[in-house]
């Protein structure tokens, strides 16, 4: 392959053997993957799948029983529904977190939009159901997700359109025109009185849109480096498939390249796709047989995630390279930000990617139980059906092998004839079949008590012990799932979140519940993290149910004894509560039983509840009469305080009367004694002697006014009507 760049009009190429040098080192690199998926985990994947179809083990015996129990199918469908009802019974299984407070809502959008991209843009609840079901049958269940644009073509036809019609189709970029015709009819033009010809139209539109898709992989399809610890630090990690010519072109690659380089893979011939679906092998040998068409010829095409220094500057940077053929012939290369698969394996091994599968924790379960059961079929069949034993050439042997009930054997003589009868032994069986079900029971946490299937182990049993049944099963269950959101879901929905942030590039309007939401990706942050709210340290949906309707009944005593503004609980607390009470019990759109209560909700409920109070204030006579009698006390009030200022004034002009007639009369006196002896007397020492007494009167007065407790006002002298219930 060669890339080339224009810079001045120039074609640079890239270092010469560098294409060669990545083709040896993605080719030592499958190889050694390859070998590793097939030789290692090929077999097992195989024989579980297997179990999973109840085939017979190979050891089966003529003339025995050959009934082979389907333990495995049973653990893995019964798991099924109890995992989907975790990740469907609740709205927000997953969620976005902010990276700063001014990303609140930008994670709340992503939240929904992302789950909308998954579920509705692409078949979410059919795509995590096959994930699971190759996780629990196959130990790993591969998602892999990007972005594509898909091109929608159609044909319409038109009759008698007027040339401006027409030529405004003519000039819709995304319109040919297949077929014209002019029509026998035509239109009579009101200004001119012309004939203006009709047209008859056949058109081809072209729409395109950038979508996101997500895809479940065939376990067989994903590859991936013997020594990788995780997917996103695996050296080499990718898928293989087998592609048509059609397709491989459709994709923009050349056709003289991929017929030149591609070959016929071994893939083909593989027989865990086959195990799966038995009619494979037969589409494959008919196939090349049907038509001579070179488009519809299969390549394998290899698309993989590796590390590799391709500039020399010794640092392996994380490619993008994809491949034609067995030989990994290379068709494109690109740098990567991530690796774009997600890989559940719901016992995972620490340090390994692929682990151990619930086929694998029962599938000896079934083999023994299997065998137990044929044995005890068998000595049943013995025992209903006992074989005969004959004396030679005394019994007429037609007669001893006719079934017919009631039919003669006829004897030469006495006793030449009997049956060999076999004691029945499958009482002493039964207790290992029951056995085999609490082993499979501890492995997985599947047992009847826990799904509720069978009252009688449970009718005599004290609630503690019940709710220990239950919550051990719980427990595996809930490790499975999360399990599976930890490692698969989370890094799943972080990178749908990069895929829609780098090419959704204009807003778009989308229906959630009940309302149309417009979104806009680009100004989120693609770096956001995920909160997991299923599984392990969540307690059981019963316990969160409990816990959360007491809490909202602590809510609506707050608010009915305190009001809606209370400063503890809100409405719109309480609402929340009521809502997430439903949606944890499976009810997604509880929207519609309690309607979300925005600011402007909450300022006219306090208008309302305003407009209620002086509603009451007014009607109730009581209040009305207390109303009456307290401003009735607030006049007596202002009259006795107008009597009193009155009194004061009063006294305050006797004492200045009385204080005139002292000082007039000090003076007399003093001129009197002046004229009668001839002494003169300090009357402004007198004069300021009494002024002293008089501000110590009044210090007094003041003094004990202060002491007098002040008047209530009349708000407080109101008493409010006590409370109708």
């Amino acid at each position: 392959m060669v890339e080339e760049t224009g810079i001045e009009g120039e074609e640079d190429t890239i270092e010469e053997g560098v294409e060669d040098r990545l083709k040896a080192v993605v080719k030592a690199a499958f190889d050694d993957a390859v070998d590793y998926i097939d030789s290692n985990i090929a077999p097992v994947r195989d024989e579980a799948q297997r179990y999973y179809n109840g085939e017979p083990f190979g050891d089966e015996e003529g003339g025995r029983s050959q009934v082979v129990l389907t333990v495995v199918r049973d653990t893995v469908l019964a798991m099924l529904p109890s995992m989907l009802r975790i990740f469907y019974g609740m709205d927000r299984p997953l969620e976005f977190a902010p990276t700063s407070e001014k990303t609140i809502d930008h994670a709340e959008q992503a939240t929904m939009y992302v789950r909308h991209v998954f579920d509705v843009d692409n078949p979410g609840f059919s795509l995590m159901h096959a994930a699971l079901k190759d996780g629990f049958i196959k130990k790993t269940g591969i998602f892999s997700w990007g972005t594509e644009e898909k091109v929608t073509t159609k044909d319409y036809s038109f009759t008698d359109l007027d040339p401006i019609a027409v030529q405004k189709l003519a000039g819709d970029p995304n319109v040919a025109i297949v077929e014209a015709a002019q029509s026998p009819t035509f239109m009579l033009d009101d200004a001119t009185g012309q004939q203006i010809p009709l047209w008859n139209l056949t058109i081809r539109r072209t729409s395109r849109e950038t979508r996101q898709y997500v895809e479940v992989l065939p376990p067989e399809e994903f590859i991936i480096a013997r020594n990788a610890k995780s997917v996103e630090t695996a050296e080499f990690v990718g898928r293989r498939c087998l592609k048509t010519l059609s397709e491989l072109v459709d994709m923009g690659y050349d056709a003289e390249e991929i017929q030149e380089h591609g070959s016929i893979s071994t893939f083909e011939t593989n027989t865990e796709a086959q195990t799966r679906n038995p009619a494979l092998a037969q589409f494959l040998r008919t196939a090349k047989n049907v038509t001579d068409d070179k488009s519809l010829d299969r390549y394998l095409y290899v698309e993989v995630f590796m590390r590799v220094d391709l500039n020399g500057d010794n640092i392996a940077e994380l490619m993008k390279i994809c491949c034609i053929g067995d030989n990994c012939y290379p068709l494109h290369w690109e740098p990567a930000d991530e690796v774009k698969f997600a890989v559940f394996c719901p016992e995972p091994e620490a340090h390994m990617v692929i682990g151990n599968s619930i086929a694998d924790q029962v599938k000896d379960l079934q083999r023994i139980q299997s065998h137990i059961l044929r044995k005890t079929l068998d000595s049943l069949a013995s025992n209903i059906d006992p074989r005969t034993v004959v004396v030679e050439g005394q019994v007429n042997i037609d007669d001893a092998l006719n079934p017919e009930t009631g039919s003669i054997i006829r004897e030469a003589q006495p006793g030449m004839i009997r049956t060999l009868d076999v004691p029945f032994v499958g009482q002493s069986s039964m207790p290992f079949l029951a056995y085999f079900d609490d082993v499979r029971a501890a492995r997985t946490g599947i047992s009847k008590a826990s799904q509720g299937l069978d009252p009688d182990v449970l009718q005599s049993t004290t609630q503690a012990a019940v709710t220990a049944t239950m919550s051990a099963a719980q427990e595996r269950l809930e490790l499975v799932a999360r399990i599976f959101a930890e490692t698969c879901l989370k890094p799943l929905f972080r990178g749908l979140l990069r895929e829609i942030i780098q090419h959704q590039n204009r807003p778009r309007t989308v229906r959630m519940k009940d309302s149309w939401v417009t979104f806009d990706p680009r100004v989120w942050d693609a770096e956001m993290d995920m909160i997991v709210h299923v599984g392990l340290g969540n307690g059981s949906i019963q316990q969160k149910t409990q816990l959360l309707m007491t809490a909202a009944q602590d809510q609506e005593k707050i608010l009915s004894t305190m009001g809606p503004d209370n400063g503890m609980v809100s409405l719109k607390q309480w609402r929340d509560n009521k809502v997430r009470i439903l949606e944890l019990n499976g009810i997604r759109d509880a929207g519609k039983l309690y309607a979300e209560i925005t600011p402007e909700v909450m300022q006219q409920i306090a208008q309302k509840q305003q407009q209620m109070q002086q509603m009451q204030q007014q009607q109730n006579p009581a209040l009305v009469l207390a109303q009456v009698e307290a401003a009735k006390i607030q006049k007596d009030m202002e009259i006795a305080d107008r009597k009193a200022k009155l009194e004061e004034e009063k006294q305050r002009n006797a004492d200045d009367l009385e204080r005139d007639k002292l000082d007039a009369d000090i003076a007399l006196r003093a001129a009197e004694i002046q004229a009668k002896y001839g002494t003169q007397l300090q009357v402004e020492q007198i004069y300021a002697m009494i002024q002293r007494e008089r501000d110590a009167a009044q210090i007094r007065i003041q003094q004990q006014r202060a002491l007098q407790p002040p008047a209530p006002p009349p708000e407080r002298m109101m008493q409010s009507p006590p409370r109708s219930r």
